[in-house]
C-alpha cells in the first residue's frame, strides 16, 4: 500500500513510528521521504519527547469520532484514524495490528515502521536496511525475526 505515495499527501504518523525511529537514530528518515506529516496531540503527547518542528501536530476536530475509535483501539491509533479521516487521501504510519485492521476497515492507506525503512531504501535515502534492522533487534519493538529476514532477501541484502 505505501509504494503509491508521493511526497505531496498528508501523512498521519503514530506513536510507534517515533518510539521505533528515535531508538535507532532514523527520525530524519521521516523529513527525507515525506514533506507533510503530521501527528495529534494524543500521539505528541504519548511520544513524550518534543518533536521536531517539521511535524506538524493537529488535534482531531471531530471529539465524538475519537472517542468512538478510542473504544476499539489505543487513543494514539484512534487519534491517528480520527484525523485521517478529516483529510483528503491520507497515509497512515501504523504498527499495531488493531490500529491496522481499523484503518483496513474504513479504507484508509497505511503503511508500518519496516514500510518506512523500506521505502527510505528503495528511494536511496538509506543505503541498507540491516543495520537498522539490527538496531531493532536491540529495541522493544516486537517484530519476527524471520520477517525481517523475509524483506532483507527481498531487498538484495
Amino acid at each position: 500500500m505505501l509504494h503509491e505515495f508521493q511526497n505531496e499527501y498528508a501523512v498521519i504518523t503514530d506513536t510507534s513510528c517515533f518510539i521505533l525511529l528515535d531508538k535507532i537514530d532514523a527520525f530524519p528518515i521521516l523529513n527525507k521521504l515525506y514533506s507533510n506529516i503530521l501527528t495529534t496531540t494524543e500521539i505528541a503527547h504519548e511520544f513524550g519527547k518534543p518533536l521536531p518542528k517539521w511535524i506538524q501536530v493537529r488535534s482531531v476536530s471531530d471529539r465524538k469520532l475519537l472517542a468512538y475509535y478510542a473504544e476499539k483501539v489505543d487513543i494514539g491509533e484512534a487519534s491517528a484514524i480520527a484525523l485521517a479521516m478529516e483529510l483528503s487521501s491520507p497515509l497512515l504510519i501504523l504498527d499495531d495490528l488493531k490500529g491496522r485492521n481499523l484503518a483496513s476497515q474504513l479504507n484508509l492507506k497505511y503503511t508500518g515502521t519496516l514500510g518506512v525503512l523500506i521505502l527510505a531504501k528503495q528511494q536511496g535515502i538509506i543505503q541498507m536496511l540491516k543495520p537498522y534492522f539490527e538496531k531493532i533487534k536491540l529495541t522493544d519493538f516486537r517484530v519476527s525475526p524471520t520477517l525481517l529476514q523475509t524483506i532483507l532477501e527481498a531487498s538484495g541484502e
